[in-house]
């Protein structure tokens, strides 16, 4: 055996050892109503995630459980719901999702949203919080029919400020796809790479804040945003409406900040949160 040849040999295994111990995991649920109360339908699970249904008394709640505790670069995870025609789901995570540091490939996370006419999602997680040098690409697919309804509240927090940690180097994508009845409605994508804190600090990107968030609503309109705009924050924020869509945007200096700015958001928008974020 040559050494080039034992050197790639190691290599490969070394490769092997990696993807052997990297975490996948799926769900898949789907819920429906009848006789007006949403009941499930279907759901599989696979891997390290896990959905659970705590009782509700006006809609069905679904909790994803990450039983890996987080995930780090190499592990890949996907979410499929689908709400059938008059169905409501109100679905969120058991706890922040920590996204820890990475040897170079990155976390994947996977989300497809499909809501039927009449039916109504709401997809509220915890926060997504990157440690220093972290890796996480995130891809959010949203189908909705005529006459549906859905908000989707996600936040990203860029270090544990409480805990004295900072995300100084890492990379971070996000990209947002909205269909209605087949139409692409709202297109959105986001890009940290690099000196992510160094980028933060800028005045035109977070002015030093470290925690952000994106809200979406459809349908909406004027009243929405008059909402919104009529509250108080600890951070700042921005609503806009067009094409019978509405999003918000929040950046705060921490978690906690961003977490009573988005829990005030939610609630002028008549939208309570999952227990669990209490």
């Amino acid at each position: 055996m040559t050494v080039e040849s034992l050197v790639l040999d190691t290599v490969s295994a070394s490769q092997q050892i990696f993807a052997a111990n990297r975490a996948s995991g799926r769900v898949a649920l789907t819920v429906a109503a009848q006789g007006g109360v949403t009941r499930r339908a279907r759901v599989q699970e696979h891997g390290s995630l896990r959905v659970r249904f705590p009782n509700a008394a006006d809609a069905l709640e679904a909790v994803i459980v990450n039983t890996g505790g987080g995930m780090t670069g190499g592990d890949c995870f996907s979410i499929a719901m689908t709400v059938g025609e008059g169905g409501r789901l109100i679905a969120g995570t058991a706890a922040a999702e920590k996204i820890y540091r990475s040897t170079g490939p990155d976390a994947e996370m996977d989300m497809t949203l499909d809501v039927h006419a009449g039916g109504h999602l709401s997809w509220l997680p915890q926060e997504t919080i990157l440690f220093d040098h972290a890796r996480l690409s995130r891809r959010i697919e949203i189908d909705l029919a005529e006459g549906a309804s859905l908000i989707v509240a996600e936040a990203v927090v860029f270090g544990r400020a409480a805990m004295g940690e900072a995300m100084r180097d890492g990379f971070f994508t996000d990209r947002w796809r909205l269909r209605r009845d087949g139409r692409l409605m709202f297109a959105d994508a986001a890009l940290l790479d690099g000196a992510i804190s160094e980028r933060l600090s800028a005045a035109a990107v977070a002015a030093g804040g470290i925690a952000v968030a994106s809200v979406l609503i459809a349908p909406a309109g004027e009243a929405t945003i008059a909402a919104v705009r009529a509250l108080e924050f600890a951070g700042e924020a921005g609503i806009s409406a067009w094409n019978g869509l509405a999003l918000a945007r929040l950046v705060a200096r921490d978690g906690a900040a961003l977490r009573r700015d988005l829990i005030a958001v939610l609630a002028a928008l008549g939208h309570g949160v999952p227990r669990l974020w209490l």
